[in-house]
Protein backbone atom coordinates (compact mmCIF):
# COMPACT_ATOMS: atom_id res chain seq x y z
CA UNK A 1 0.00 0.00 0.00
CA UNK A 2 2.61 2.44 0.51
CA UNK A 3 4.55 1.64 -2.69
CA UNK A 4 1.62 2.60 -4.13
CA UNK A 5 0.73 5.92 -2.96
CA UNK A 6 4.43 6.61 -3.40
CA UNK A 7 4.06 5.72 -6.95
CA UNK A 8 1.09 8.73 -7.32
CA UNK A 9 3.09 12.15 -7.94
CA UNK A 10 0.76 15.20 -7.44
CA UNK A 11 2.82 16.82 -10.15
CA UNK A 12 2.10 14.19 -12.44
CA UNK A 13 -2.03 14.90 -11.85
CA UNK A 14 -1.76 18.37 -12.36
CA UNK A 15 0.05 17.86 -15.46
CA UNK A 16 -2.59 15.74 -16.67
CA UNK A 17 -5.78 18.57 -15.68
CA UNK A 18 -5.71 20.70 -18.89
CA UNK A 19 -6.00 17.64 -21.41
CA UNK A 20 -9.13 16.89 -19.02
CA UNK A 21 -9.95 20.77 -19.43
CA UNK A 22 -9.54 20.22 -23.24
CA UNK A 23 -11.52 17.14 -23.44
CA UNK A 24 -14.41 18.11 -21.03
CA UNK A 25 -15.29 20.65 -23.53
CA UNK A 26 -15.70 18.52 -26.31
CA UNK A 27 -17.67 16.02 -24.52
CA UNK A 28 -19.47 19.20 -22.71
CA UNK A 29 -20.30 20.21 -26.56
CA UNK A 30 -21.37 16.84 -27.28
CA UNK A 31 -23.55 16.73 -24.03
CA UNK A 32 -25.39 19.96 -25.16
CA UNK A 33 -26.51 17.79 -28.19
CA UNK A 34 -28.22 15.29 -25.64
CA UNK A 35 -29.38 18.18 -23.41
CA UNK A 36 -31.43 18.92 -26.36
CA UNK A 37 -33.08 15.54 -26.62
CA UNK A 38 -33.23 14.53 -23.26
CA UNK A 39 -34.75 17.81 -21.31
CA UNK A 40 -36.03 20.06 -24.09
CA UNK A 41 -37.63 16.73 -26.07
CA UNK A 42 -37.57 14.23 -23.33
CA UNK A 43 -36.58 11.54 -25.70
CA UNK A 44 -33.97 9.43 -24.73
CA UNK A 45 -31.88 9.38 -28.26
CA UNK A 46 -29.18 6.35 -28.24
CA UNK A 47 -29.04 7.57 -31.80
CA UNK A 48 -26.02 10.08 -30.60
CA UNK A 49 -23.20 6.68 -30.05
CA UNK A 50 -23.39 6.29 -33.86
CA UNK A 51 -23.46 10.20 -34.71
CA UNK A 52 -20.33 10.87 -32.78
CA UNK A 53 -18.24 8.33 -34.86
CA UNK A 54 -20.01 9.64 -37.69
CA UNK A 55 -18.97 13.27 -37.43
CA UNK A 56 -15.75 11.80 -36.55
CA UNK A 57 -15.06 9.36 -39.98
CA UNK A 58 -16.44 12.27 -42.27
CA UNK A 59 -14.19 15.34 -40.74
CA UNK A 60 -11.37 13.31 -40.94
CA UNK A 61 -11.71 11.58 -44.56
CA UNK A 62 -12.71 15.08 -45.34
CA UNK A 63 -9.74 16.41 -44.29
CA UNK A 64 -7.55 13.47 -45.84
CA UNK A 65 -9.31 14.13 -49.26
CA UNK A 66 -7.70 17.84 -48.46
CA UNK A 67 -10.28 19.79 -47.49
CA UNK A 68 -10.38 22.57 -44.99
CA UNK A 69 -10.91 21.82 -41.49
CA UNK A 70 -13.32 23.53 -41.00
CA UNK A 71 -15.11 22.77 -43.98
CA UNK A 72 -14.94 19.58 -42.60
CA UNK A 73 -16.92 20.19 -39.50
CA UNK A 74 -19.88 22.21 -41.54
CA UNK A 75 -20.31 18.52 -43.83
CA UNK A 76 -20.27 16.45 -40.20
CA UNK A 77 -22.84 18.95 -38.89
CA UNK A 78 -25.17 18.58 -42.01
CA UNK A 79 -24.15 14.65 -41.55
CA UNK A 80 -25.17 14.91 -38.35
CA UNK A 81 -28.66 16.70 -39.28
CA UNK A 82 -29.10 13.73 -41.76
CA UNK A 83 -28.89 10.97 -39.06
CA UNK A 84 -30.94 12.84 -36.86
CA UNK A 85 -33.57 13.44 -39.25
CA UNK A 86 -33.84 9.77 -39.54
CA UNK A 87 -34.62 8.72 -36.16
CA UNK A 88 -37.08 11.66 -35.97
CA UNK A 89 -39.27 10.17 -39.18
CA UNK A 90 -39.18 6.08 -37.93
CA UNK A 91 -40.42 7.59 -34.61
CA UNK A 92 -42.68 10.26 -36.09
CA UNK A 93 -43.49 8.63 -39.19
CA UNK A 94 -43.54 4.94 -38.75
CA UNK A 95 -44.92 4.76 -35.00
CA UNK A 96 -41.22 3.53 -33.71
CA UNK A 97 -40.94 4.28 -30.07
CA UNK A 98 -38.03 6.85 -29.70
CA UNK A 99 -35.68 4.65 -27.99
CA UNK A 100 -35.91 1.62 -30.62
CA UNK A 101 -35.95 4.46 -33.28
CA UNK A 102 -32.35 5.59 -32.15
CA UNK A 103 -31.28 2.01 -31.52
CA UNK A 104 -31.88 1.38 -35.29
CA UNK A 105 -30.36 4.73 -36.46
CA UNK A 106 -27.50 3.79 -34.25
CA UNK A 107 -27.28 0.04 -35.71
CA UNK A 108 -27.22 1.39 -39.34
CA UNK A 109 -24.60 3.71 -38.86
CA UNK A 110 -22.05 1.54 -37.62
CA UNK A 111 -22.19 -0.04 -41.61
CA UNK A 112 -22.14 3.75 -42.50
CA UNK A 113 -19.18 5.05 -40.90
CA UNK A 114 -17.05 1.39 -41.99
CA UNK A 115 -17.95 2.40 -45.49
CA UNK A 116 -17.36 6.50 -45.00
CA UNK A 117 -13.33 5.24 -43.48
CA UNK A 118 -13.36 3.21 -47.04
CA UNK A 119 -14.42 -0.35 -44.75
CA UNK A 120 -11.53 0.69 -42.35
CA UNK A 121 -12.24 0.53 -38.19
CA UNK A 122 -10.05 3.68 -37.53
CA UNK A 123 -8.49 6.41 -39.84
CA UNK A 124 -5.30 8.67 -38.79
CA UNK A 125 -4.88 12.17 -39.75
CA UNK A 126 -1.78 14.34 -38.54
CA UNK A 127 -1.38 17.57 -37.15
CA UNK A 128 2.00 17.61 -38.93
CA UNK A 129 0.57 17.03 -42.54
CA UNK A 130 -2.62 19.07 -41.70
CA UNK A 131 -3.75 22.43 -39.94
CA UNK A 132 -6.14 20.62 -37.57
CA UNK A 133 -8.36 23.18 -35.93
CA UNK A 134 -7.75 21.34 -32.31
CA UNK A 135 -4.97 18.74 -31.85
CA UNK A 136 -3.85 17.34 -28.18
CA UNK A 137 -0.37 18.03 -29.41
CA UNK A 138 -1.24 21.61 -28.41
CA UNK A 139 -3.36 21.67 -25.09
CA UNK A 140 -3.58 25.10 -24.44
CA UNK A 141 -4.96 25.51 -28.44
CA UNK A 142 -7.59 23.30 -27.60
CA UNK A 143 -8.55 24.90 -24.48
CA UNK A 144 -8.98 28.33 -26.55
CA UNK A 145 -10.49 26.62 -28.92
CA UNK A 146 -12.91 24.37 -27.38
CA UNK A 147 -13.88 27.44 -24.87
CA UNK A 148 -14.78 29.46 -27.83
CA UNK A 149 -16.92 26.81 -29.28
CA UNK A 150 -18.54 26.12 -26.03
CA UNK A 151 -19.40 30.01 -25.85
CA UNK A 152 -20.56 30.65 -29.22
CA UNK A 153 -22.74 26.84 -29.42
CA UNK A 154 -24.22 27.96 -25.81
CA UNK A 155 -25.10 31.57 -27.52
CA UNK A 156 -26.35 30.33 -30.41
CA UNK A 157 -28.56 27.92 -28.64
CA UNK A 158 -29.78 30.73 -25.83
CA UNK A 159 -31.27 32.94 -28.89
CA UNK A 160 -32.46 29.43 -31.41
CA UNK A 161 -34.40 28.37 -28.58
CA UNK A 162 -35.75 32.20 -27.40
CA UNK A 163 -37.35 32.42 -31.17
CA UNK A 164 -40.69 30.93 -31.69
CA UNK A 165 -39.55 27.95 -33.52
CA UNK A 166 -37.22 27.02 -30.62
CA UNK A 167 -40.14 27.71 -28.40
CA UNK A 168 -42.26 25.10 -30.03
CA UNK A 169 -39.57 22.62 -29.97
CA UNK A 170 -39.59 23.15 -26.28
CA UNK A 171 -43.06 23.18 -25.95
CA UNK A 172 -43.24 20.33 -27.77
CA UNK A 173 -41.10 18.11 -24.75
CA UNK A 174 -43.22 19.97 -21.69
CA UNK A 175 -46.47 19.29 -22.57
CA UNK A 176 -47.32 17.62 -26.08
CA UNK A 177 -50.90 17.73 -25.78
CA UNK A 178 -51.19 21.47 -24.96
CA UNK A 179 -48.38 21.98 -27.72
CA UNK A 180 -50.26 20.21 -30.39
CA UNK A 181 -53.52 22.55 -29.18
CA UNK A 182 -51.94 25.66 -29.77
CA UNK A 183 -50.97 24.49 -33.35
CA UNK A 184 -47.80 23.36 -33.05
CA UNK A 185 -46.96 20.27 -35.61
CA UNK A 186 -45.10 18.13 -32.63
CA UNK A 187 -44.06 15.17 -35.90
CA UNK A 188 -41.94 18.34 -37.24
CA UNK A 189 -40.85 19.98 -33.86
CA UNK A 190 -39.76 16.22 -32.84
CA UNK A 191 -37.72 15.50 -36.45
CA UNK A 192 -35.62 19.22 -35.72
CA UNK A 193 -35.48 18.77 -32.28
CA UNK A 194 -33.32 15.71 -32.85
CA UNK A 195 -31.64 17.01 -36.04
CA UNK A 196 -30.18 19.34 -34.27
CA UNK A 197 -29.18 17.60 -31.72
CA UNK A 198 -27.70 14.99 -33.66
CA UNK A 199 -25.76 17.64 -35.64
CA UNK A 200 -24.04 18.98 -32.66
CA UNK A 201 -22.55 15.57 -31.48
CA UNK A 202 -21.70 14.89 -34.64
CA UNK A 203 -19.65 18.42 -34.74
CA UNK A 204 -18.41 17.02 -31.03
CA UNK A 205 -17.27 14.08 -32.88
CA UNK A 206 -15.08 15.99 -35.59
CA UNK A 207 -13.68 18.12 -32.75
CA UNK A 208 -12.41 14.72 -30.85
CA UNK A 209 -10.81 12.96 -34.10
CA UNK A 210 -8.79 16.09 -35.04
CA UNK A 211 -7.98 16.17 -30.92
CA UNK A 212 -7.10 12.62 -30.48
CA UNK A 213 -5.79 12.37 -34.50
CA UNK A 214 -7.54 9.44 -35.94
CA UNK A 215 -11.62 8.75 -35.84
CA UNK A 216 -12.80 5.35 -34.78
CA UNK A 217 -15.68 2.92 -35.54
CA UNK A 218 -16.26 2.89 -32.19
CA UNK A 219 -15.20 5.63 -30.69
CA UNK A 220 -19.29 6.72 -30.01
CA UNK A 221 -19.79 4.26 -27.90
CA UNK A 222 -21.19 4.93 -24.84
CA UNK A 223 -21.43 8.65 -25.75
CA UNK A 224 -25.05 8.80 -24.63
CA UNK A 225 -24.26 7.33 -20.78
CA UNK A 226 -21.36 10.14 -20.84
CA UNK A 227 -23.55 13.22 -22.37
CA UNK A 228 -26.16 11.78 -19.81
CA UNK A 229 -23.38 11.78 -16.72
CA UNK A 230 -22.11 16.18 -18.34
CA UNK A 231 -25.78 17.08 -18.17
CA UNK A 232 -26.96 15.83 -14.66
CA UNK A 233 -23.53 17.06 -13.01
CA UNK A 234 -24.02 20.15 -14.41
CA UNK A 235 -28.07 20.61 -13.59
CA UNK A 236 -26.73 19.24 -10.02
CA UNK A 237 -23.97 21.73 -9.08
CA UNK A 238 -26.06 24.29 -10.93
CA UNK A 239 -28.79 24.16 -8.77
CA UNK A 240 -26.86 23.80 -5.60
CA UNK A 241 -24.97 27.10 -6.58
CA UNK A 242 -27.42 29.22 -8.08
CA UNK A 243 -30.76 27.64 -6.78
CA UNK A 244 -33.72 29.59 -8.03
CA UNK A 245 -31.76 31.50 -9.91
CA UNK A 246 -30.40 28.97 -12.69
CA UNK A 247 -31.92 29.73 -15.67
CA UNK A 248 -32.12 28.07 -19.45
CA UNK A 249 -28.59 30.43 -20.43
CA UNK A 250 -27.00 29.00 -16.99
CA UNK A 251 -28.24 25.50 -17.75
CA UNK A 252 -26.33 25.05 -20.80
CA UNK A 253 -23.54 26.76 -19.45
CA UNK A 254 -23.16 24.03 -16.83
CA UNK A 255 -23.55 21.18 -18.85
CA UNK A 256 -20.49 22.52 -20.77
CA UNK A 257 -19.43 22.42 -16.87
CA UNK A 258 -20.54 19.09 -16.15
CA UNK A 259 -18.32 17.57 -19.01
CA UNK A 260 -15.14 19.47 -17.95
CA UNK A 261 -15.93 18.19 -14.12
CA UNK A 262 -16.31 14.31 -15.54
CA UNK A 263 -13.52 14.45 -17.64
CA UNK A 264 -11.33 15.83 -14.31
CA UNK A 265 -12.97 12.93 -12.56
CA UNK A 266 -11.86 10.55 -15.29
CA UNK A 267 -8.32 11.81 -15.01
CA UNK A 268 -8.21 11.86 -11.54
CA UNK A 269 -9.35 7.78 -11.84
CA UNK A 270 -6.91 7.18 -14.38
CA UNK A 271 -3.83 8.92 -12.21
CA UNK A 272 -4.82 6.80 -9.12
CA UNK A 273 -4.10 3.63 -11.95
CA UNK A 274 -7.39 2.32 -11.65
CA UNK A 275 -8.21 0.07 -14.69
CA UNK A 276 -9.78 2.13 -17.29
CA UNK A 277 -11.64 -0.33 -18.27
CA UNK A 278 -13.68 0.50 -15.10
CA UNK A 279 -14.76 3.98 -15.99
CA UNK A 280 -18.10 2.47 -17.82
CA UNK A 281 -19.20 0.91 -14.66
CA UNK A 282 -18.13 4.08 -12.91
CA UNK A 283 -20.11 6.45 -15.26
CA UNK A 284 -22.94 4.32 -14.88
CA UNK A 285 -22.93 4.32 -10.90
CA UNK A 286 -22.42 8.33 -11.15
CA UNK A 287 -25.41 8.54 -13.69
CA UNK A 288 -27.53 6.72 -11.24
CA UNK A 289 -26.82 8.51 -8.32
CA UNK A 290 -27.66 11.93 -9.92
CA UNK A 291 -30.83 10.85 -11.28
CA UNK A 292 -31.32 9.76 -8.22
CA UNK A 293 -30.78 12.47 -6.09
CA UNK A 294 -34.20 14.69 -7.60
CA UNK A 295 -36.31 12.05 -6.86
CA UNK A 296 -34.68 11.15 -3.14
CA UNK A 297 -34.89 14.72 -2.37
CA UNK A 298 -38.60 15.29 -3.04
CA UNK A 299 -39.35 11.95 -1.52
CA UNK A 300 -38.24 13.41 1.15
CA UNK A 301 -39.87 16.91 1.14
CA UNK A 302 -42.86 15.19 0.88
CA UNK A 303 -42.46 12.63 4.04
CA UNK A 304 -41.39 15.70 5.75
CA UNK A 305 -44.34 17.56 4.79
CA UNK A 306 -47.04 15.09 5.21
CA UNK A 307 -45.11 14.41 8.80
CA UNK A 308 -45.56 18.11 9.72
CA UNK A 309 -49.40 18.42 8.63
CA UNK A 310 -50.21 14.99 10.78
CA UNK A 311 -48.66 16.63 13.62
CA UNK A 312 -50.74 19.57 12.82
CA UNK A 313 -53.30 17.50 12.81
CA UNK A 314 -53.13 15.47 15.60
CA UNK A 315 -52.17 18.94 17.81
CA UNK A 316 -55.79 20.00 17.40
Amino acid sequence: MEAYFASLNPMDLLGRFPSGIAQGLIWGIMALGVYITFRLLDIADLSVDGTFSTGAAVTVMLILAGWNPWAALVIAFIAGLIAGSVTGLLHTVFGIPAILAGILTQYGLYSINLVIMKMKANQAVSVDKYNLIISGRNVPNAILVGGIFAIALIVILYLFFGTELGSAIRATGCNQQMAKAQGININIMKVLGLAISNGIVAVAGGLAAQYSGFADVNSGRGSIVIGLAAVIIGEVLGEAILHKKLNFFGRLVFVIVGGIIYYLVYTLVLWLKIDSNLMKLFTAIIVAVFLAVPYLKGQAKSSFSRAGKNSRSEGR
